[in-house]
């Protein structure tokens, strides 16, 4: 339910609202007022709901939603966005950037205390900067850590972290989650792997909310930290609940045994448009701080040839898409950024629905249907290939089958595999066995995607998993980060869009709209551009409302 942090995601489905977050663009509209008045009361319990199941409870080494956003129940960082998407103190009480930009000095809050009573101090800092910086640790988000040449521990609540250039997104990577040192150090240093430690099912933290219950694929359940140094948060209690299958969401939803959930197109437009769900439930949409995509495994020869990608990208009709799966509560993505931030452009090739053309283009790259089946052949290889997604998540799959029948008009031959989700991540993407996917991004806070573009980053558990490599985007990658100057970056990350676009890694499909319904007796939602969640802390039920005692 919390902010994400600026952690670029995948995105396990449509379905999971935890961690709803914006970045830029206009804040979420309510569809309906609520019933529901009363004063803020504390109490009660938020039934929420999610297909798939978190991977641990270390969110730096997760790199799910679900994860993520239980984490930041658990877990502060220094640094957190507020309801504009400004940063602000967490357990920093303030900081100070140097006049050459290559030291931050971080002052942390006095008598911040982790969940078991030990004191939170520099050294839990220092020991995160030197975790997240470890070649042995399974982290996809070790880049920003690695960029810093040195943390300083000044005293127990002042720590100094210095760069050896300027580094752009420094301020915002310590947005991550800070670990407790007095429990993962010793560990650590004795070469344990921390997901196998106590740690990663029953965490100590210092967040909002303290770990109760973890149930795999049945429920996770965290209780108000009444000592929270952010003040206690009115809600009582959240519950996860693991429901795989995206139908059985709904019905729990419409019988009002889950509080919160996303809703597809055609629930939102269609399914709930009903006095009694109304009566019930507030509906939320905005532009969602995501983007699906139709990835290749670009270490296949086929997807290798731009000529290709470039051709796939001709024959996909994007706005059958939108309207037709979407039911228009999308728009059409062009590059890895959502429209109405300040690095965002347009003014990029674009490749609007043209099978003619599509065609004119596999045929120069040596594809011809030389047998009259029908299928477009090369070296005596049928063009065959398998588009891989998750389960449960109805958008996707109706993506792919669209996609499907599109190729098939242009010759090529495609197979749909659907995997459950933590198979489809472990199995297929972190193995980097796939010819194709359908998988979405959840996008950070700043512009920077070294993780998810340059090429030193396609190893296991990193994050570049289509494998692109193209010296001109490493280029611009390592200039965005060099430069705190807003008019540089955004000229260097448009050039990135305009290559990117040009080379068609991925086939960008969307930005969907994010759709939420929230229960009406849940009261305090101030819809902002940073998402429904910023404030999660401050949600509450009036006492004449509330429906769980624990």
């Amino acid at each position: 339910m919390a902010p994400a942090r600026r952690l670029s995601r995948w995105l396990p489905a449509g379905l999971l609202i935890l961690g709803l977050a914006g970045c830029g663009g206009e804040a979420p509209s309510a569809e309906a007022p609520g019933a529901v008045t009363g004063p803020p009361a504390y109490g009660d319990t938020i039934v929420e709901a999610s297909i798939g199941d978190i991977s641990g409870l270390i969110p730096n080494i997760t790199s799910d939603s679900a994860s993520h956003s239980v984490g930041s129940l658990i877990y502060d960082g220094l640094v957190r966005a507020d309801r504009d998407l400004s940063l602000t103190g967490e357990l920093a009480e303030s900081w100070t950037i140097s006049k050459d930009e290559r030291t931050i000095t971080f002052h942390l809050k006095k008598g911040v205390r982790w969940h078991d009573g030990a004191p939170f101090t520099a050294r839990d800092v220092e020991f995160t900067y030197r975790y997240m910086r470890d070649p042995k640790t399974p982290t996809a988000y070790a880049e920003d850590f690695l960029q810093a040449a040195s943390l300083e521990v000044v005293d127990p609540h002042t720590v100094r972290v210095h760069y050896e250039r300027p580094y752009a997104p420094a301020l915002l990577s310590w947005a991550l989650w800070v670990l407790p040192a007095h429990i993962l150090e010793e560990p650590w240093r004795k070469g344990v792997d921390l997901r196998t430690t106590p740690q990663n099912r029953h965490p100590i933290g210092t967040g909002p909310f303290r770990f109760h219950e973890w149930k795999t694929q049945e429920k996770v359940v965290v209780l108000a930290n009444p000592d929270y140094h952010r003040g206690r948060p009115y809600l009582d209690r959240v519950v996860l609940r693991i429901i795989p299958d995206p139908a059985t969401i709904f019905l729990e939803l419409k019988a009002r045994n889950v509080d919160m959930a996303g809703l597809t197109p055609l629930q939102f437009r269609r399914q709930t448009e009903y006095p009694a769900f109304a009566k019930f439930f507030e509906k939320y949409r905005y532009l969602s701080n995501s983007y699906a995509y139709l990835g290749f495994n670009l270490k296949d020869p086929r997807f290798a040839d731009r000529l290709v990608r470039q051709a796939i990208a001709h024959a996909i009709d994007k706005q059958e898409i939108i309207e037709g799966v979407l039911l228009g509560l999308g728009q059409e993505a062009v590059g890895p950024y959502k429209p109405g931030t300040w690095w965002y452009t347009d003014q990029v090739r674009t490749f609007p629905y043209d099978p003619d053309r599509a065609k004119a283009l596999l045929r120069e790259a040596g594809w011809r249907d030389r047998d009259g089946d029908g299928i477009l052949e090369k070296d005596g290889k049928p063009f065959r290939f398998t588009i891989r997604t998750n389960q449960g998540n109805s958008v996707r799959i109706q993506t792919a089958e669209i996609i499907q029948r599109r190729l098939k008009a242009v010759g090529i031959d495609v197979n749909i595999h659907v995997v459950e989700w933590a198979a489809f991540i472990n199995t297929f993407i972190r193995k980097r066995d796939f010819e194709a996917i359908i998988l979405g991004w959840g996008l950070g806070l700043d512009p920077d995607q070294y993780e998810i573009w340059h090429s030193s980053k396609t190893g296991p558990d990193q994050l570049n998993h289509v494998s692109y490599s193209n010296p001109e985007v490493d280029r611009l990658l390592e200039q965005g980060r060099r430069t705190f100057d807003r008019e540089r970056r955004t000229a260097i990350y448009r050039e990135f869009q305009r290559v990117l676009a040009e080379d068609q890694p991925l086939v960008f499909l969307y930005v969907p709209e994010a759709l939420t319904a929230v229960s009406s007796r849940i009261r305090g939602i101030e819809p902002a551009p940073a998402g429904l969640a910023w404030n999660f802390i401050r949600w509450y039920v009036p006492q004449d409302a509330q429906r769980y005692t624990r």
